[in-house]
C-alpha cells in the first residue's frame, strides 16, 4: 500500500512540474516578433495590407473630453494615413467614431459623428478623396475599456478608420 501511495504522490509531482514547465516563459512565443516592435527593425506586415495600416501607421486617434478638435499627436496619425492612402489609391476606409459612456445616448452619437466628420475632413483636406471615405457614429455603443474611470473613458474617446476594400 505505501508503494502504491508514493508512486501516487511520484505521479502527481511530475505531472505537476511538467504542467509548470509547459507554462515557463521560454516556451511562449514572441508575440512582438516582426510587428515592429521594440528592437524588431523589420515588420513583416504586407506593404498596403490592414496589419501594416494597423500597426505602422496607426488607426485610431483619441478626442478631449466632450471635444472634436484634434490633438497635436492625432494630427500627426491622421497625416501618415493620408500619406500611407495616398500611396495605396485603391484602399477605401470607414472613419468610426465613438464616445465615452458619460451622457445621454443621442448626445454620444452626435458627438461621435462629429469625430468621424473631423478626421474625414481632415484626410481630405490632405489630398484623400472624399468618395475613399464614409463615416459612422457609434456613440458610446462599443467601448473598447469597460470601467467608470478616465483612463477607460480616454480609450472611448476615439475615431478608428478601418479598411473596408482594396488593401493587399
Amino acid at each position: 500500500m505505501m508503494t502504491r501511495v508514493a508512486s501516487f504522490k511520484m505521479a502527481a509531482f511530475c505531472c505537476c512540474f511538467l504542467a509548470l514547465a509547459a507554462c515557463s516563459k521560454k516556451n511562449q512565443p514572441d508575440l512582438d516578433a516582426g510587428l515592429g516592435g521594440a528592437g524588431a527593425g523589420v515588420s513583416s506586415a504586407t506593404p498596403g495590407s490592414k496589419a501594416q495600416f494597423a500597426t505602422e501607421i496607426g488607426d485610431r486617434v483619441y478626442f478631449m473630453n466632450d471635444q472634436t478638435s484634434l490633438t497635436p499627436e492625432a494630427s500627426d496619425i491622421l497625416t501618415k494615413q493620408a500619406q500611407w492612402l495616398q500611396q495605396y489609391q485603391n484602399v477605401t476606409i470607414q472613419v468610426e467614431g465613438h464616445a465615452d459612456e458619460r451622457g445621454t445616448r443621442e448626445y454620444n452619437i452626435s458627438l461621435s459623428a462629429r469625430r468621424a466628420t473631423t478626421v474625414r475632413g481632415f484626410l481630405i483636406s490632405q489630398g484623400v478623396a472624399g468618395s475613399r471615405i464614409s463615416s459612422i457614429a457609434y456613440g458610446k455603443e462599443r467601448p473598447v475599456a469597460l470601467c467608470d474611470a478616465e483612463q477607460c473613458w480616454s480609450q472611448n474617446r476615439r475615431a478608428v478608420t478601418v479598411i473596408t476594400g482594396g488593401a493587399n
